[in-house]
């Protein structure tokens, strides 16, 4: 019998498990409990010690990481942010 790397993705065996009958791993990335669209926030916001500046960005940089779906976003990405807002070399 040849093995192969491919049957052993954490999704293959999940599959496997669960079509075999022997779910002992319980799959809790898909929330069904929060409505579809709705991206569950892990911490709660901390806006409350930054200056009026800082906030205003810290707001715009989550605003555009979950506008376009991103954990975390590139340097790039965050200078677009900064320029949204109005600055300029």
């Amino acid at each position: 019998m040849t093995v192969r790397a491919e049957d052993y993705t954490p999704q293959t065996v999940i599959n496997n498990q669960i079509t075999s009958g022997q779910q002992t791993f319980l799959d809790r990335r898909q929330n069904a409990g929060s409505p579809p669209g709705v991206e569950r926030r892990q911490f709660s916001n901390t806006y409350g010690e930054l200056s009026a500046e800082s906030k205003e960005l810290a707001v715009a940089i989550d605003q555009y990481k979950l506008m376009h779906r991103r954990r975390f976003i590139t340097y790039d990405e965050m200078l677009a942010v900064i320029k949204t807002l109005g600055y300029h070399k």
